[in-house]
C-alpha cells in the first residue's frame, strides 16, 4: 500500500460516521427538547445579529413548543438580537398572549407566525427579518432563479407573496402569508423580505441565511449582466432537481447549521444563560 492509500485508509478509520452526523437529535423528554429548541433559537438571533440581519426591532424567529404545540417561543420585543438568550425568550399562544416570559410580543411576529404554525404543523420553526439583500430582491417581486448550486435548495420550493398590505398587524394578513407559503420552505414577501420554515430551528434558520445570500448573488449577477450584456446562465432543470435532492432536504438544512451553531456558541457562550 502506497503512502496516499495508507493516509486515505487512516482518515476513513478516524472519520466519524456521517450517517449519524446528518440526523437531528432525538430526545427522551419534552423538557430536553424544549431546552434544545430554545438554545438553538437564542443562537439563531445571535447569528442574525452577527450577519447584519437586524433592523431596529423588526424581525423574528419562532420555535413551536414540543409540549404545547399551539404555542411558540419567540424573541422578546424590543430586545436586540445580540442580547437574546435562553432565559429572556418568551412563549406566545395563537391568541397573541404571552404565556411565559417577562416581555411583550412583537405584534407582527404573532400575526405572521401564529398563522404559519397553524397552517404548517410539519414546521417547528419559522424565520423572518428585514435583511438587506432579501428586502432588495423582494422589491422586485420575483422568485429566485436556479443560477447557483446553493440557490437550487429553493428550486420549485419557494413562492412570492405579492399582496403587501403594510406592516403586518392583523391575522388576515398573516393568513394570506401562510396561504402564499403553501407547502414550500420559503416565500419572498414582496416589498418586505424573506420568510423560511423548517422541521427544526436549525433548518429554518439555515434556509434563511442561504436564501439571503442567494438573493445577493442574483442581484450581483444581474448587475454584471447589465454591464456585459450576458445574462446569468440557468442551471438545467434535471441538474437543478439533482442539486435540490442533495442540498434542499430538511436534513441538509439542519446539518448546514451545525458549524454555525458551534461557532456562535464558542464566541458568545452567554447565549445559553
Amino acid at each position: 500500500m502506497n503512502a496516499p492509500d495508507r493516509a486515505a485508509l487512516d482518515y476513513a478509520r478516524a472519520a466519524p460516521d456521517t450517517q449519524n452526523l446528518i440526523q437531528p437529535p432525538v430526545f427522551e423528554t419534552v423538557e430536553q427538547e424544549r431546552l434544545h429548541r430554545k438554545q438553538r433559537l437564542a443562537a439563531s438571533f445571535r447569528l442574525f445579529s452577527k450577519l447584519g440581519f437586524d433592523e431596529g426591532v423588526a424581525g423574528h424567529i419562532t420555535a413551536r413548543d414540543p409540549e404545547f404545540p399551539d404555542t411558540f417561543w419567540v424573541n422578546p420585543f424590543g430586545v436586540h438580537f445580540s442580547q437574546v438568550n435562553v432565559s429572556n425568550l418568551i412563549r406566545c399562544d395563537h391568541h397573541g398572549e404571552v404565556v411565559e416570559g417577562r416581555h411583550p410580543v412583537n405584534r407582527a411576529a404573532f400575526a405572521i407566525h401564529s398563522n404559519v404554525h397553524k397552517a404548517r404543523p410539519d414546521s417547528v420553526a419559522a424565520a423572518h427579518s428585514h435583511s438587506t439583500w432579501g428586502r432588495t430582491w423582494a422589491a422586485l417581486g420575483r422568485p429566485l432563479d436556479p443560477i447557483t448550486q446553493d440557490a437550487c435548495a429553493f428550486y420549485q420550493d419557494h413562492t412570492v407573496y405579492e399582496d403587501f398590505g403594510g406592516v403586518v398587524v392583523d391575522l388576515a394578513e398573516g393568513e394570506r402569508v401562510a396561504k402564499a407559503l403553501g407547502s414550500c420552505k420559503a416565500t419572498i414577501l414582496q416589498n418586505h423580505g424573506l420568510l423560511t420554515v423548517g422541521q427544526t430551528v436549525d433548518e429554518a434558520v439555515w434556509w434563511y441565511i442561504t436564501m439571503e445570500r442567494s438573493c445577493q448573488v442574483q442581484i450581483h449577477a444581474e448587475a454584471a449582466s447589465a454591464r456585459t450584456g450576458v445574462g446569468p446562465r440557468l442551471i438545467r432543470p434535471e441538474a437543478a432537481e439533482q442539486a435540490y435532492s442533495l442540498v434542499g432536504t430538511p436534513n441538509a438544512g439542519w446539518f448546514q447549521f451545525q458549524p454555525l451553531f458551534a461557532r456562535i456558541l464558542k464566541e458568545q457562550p452567554d447565549l445559553l444563560d
